[in-house]
């Protein structure tokens, strides 16, 4: 996740808890799936159907025996972040686009897709030992290069939202003073704490930093006036946005647009390789673009699945 970026507080927000639990991410394109939460009706949001891909035996072979031999593609990650990954009505089954993608490439490889829910801040640490793979909108940053290889196949820029009509009028370009909500481990987690420093060090006032260790919690803030904006991945904001039915809205434009990736075991070229190639298999074969549609997020397609490409 970028910055990456929110649940109920009580009885009384009850309804906010359950819109919550399908919203923790979003996009600024219109998403096929969700709730028309102004009205009270709620759709169906369902996976894109991946039973049709195949496995393709020439990219199995290439992954190493480490990671199939015990016939399942085991992945790290975080439901919180609709519509990347989040849970179900079950509040159990993983769903969203990233999981639509990690299904279709355990199909390719000829293995179970076993997909594990953690916070995000302790996945990338348990690649390769826990997980084959973590996949869960992960920002491409230098530092985290340092920990693991990635294979790029998304990209999204960074947004602020606030309460519909910005009520404590934020202002994006002086967050001083404000209380700023943010997902725990991501990097618009870091971003933030580098402003605050910045505030104290111009002697203005301190931002409080409200860190969650799910995405919803963060948003949830901002609609029950915990907060006064978050700070996430330009299609979480987008898709946050699109299932409060109006309680909040985008402030300002998308900024900072940077790849999203999947994390392999550093150093671990033969599962980076078969999974960049397996990725550009979904891509030009239409079923990338067929599950970024299903979830409204097609603005932030790739045409090429990179290993490692170089980022600012």
């Amino acid at each position: 996740m970028q910055f990456k970026k929110t649940k109920a507080i009580a009885a009384a927000a009850v309804s906010v808890a359950m819109l919550f639990a399908v919203a923790a991410c979003g996009t600024t394109d219109e998403s096929a799936t969700g709730s028309d939460a102004a009205n009270g009706d709620t759709k169906a949001i369902t996976s894109y159907d991946v039973s049709s891909v195949k496995q393709d035996d020439e990219l199995a072979a290439l992954l190493p025996d480490s990671v199939k031999a015990d016939g399942k593609l085991t992945i790290g990650t975080n439901p919180s972040y609709a519509p990347a990954e989040f849970l179900d009505t079950d509040g159990k089954t993983q769903i969203g686009y990233d999981m639509d993608l990690a299904h279709a490439l355990g199909n390719i490889f000829g293995l179970k897709t076993e997909v594990v829910s953690s916070n995000f801040d302790t996945i990338i640490p348990a690649i390769g030992s826990k997980y084959d793979l973590g996949i869960a909108a992960f920002t491409i940053t230098k530092e985290r290069m340092e920990s693991v290889d990635f294979v790029s196949y998304f990209t999204s820029g960074m947004a602020y939202a606030v309460a519909k009509g910005n009520p404590n009028k934020v202002d994006e370009n002086n967050l001083c003073g404000l209380k700023v909500a943010v997902e725990t481990g991501t990097v618009e987690e870091e971003a933030i704490n580098e402003t605050a420093k910045q505030c104290k060090a111009d002697g203005k006032e301190d931002i409080t930093i409200q860190s969650s260790k799910q995405q919803t919690d963060a948003t949830t803030a901002v609609v029950t006036g915990k907060a006064d904006v978050f700070f996430a991945d330009s299609p979480v904001v987008g898709y946050a946005i699109a299932q409060t039915g109006g309680q909040l809205e985008q402030l300002g434009k998308d900024f900072d647009s940077v790849p999203n990736a999947i994390a392999i075991k550093k150093g671990d070229s033969a599962t980076a390789e078969a999974v960049q190639k397996a990725m550009q298999k979904l891509m030009d074969d239409g079923t990338y673009g067929k599950i970024l549609e299903h979830w409204g997020v097609e603005s932030g397609a790739l045409t090429k699945a990179e290993i490692n490409p170089d980022v600012q």
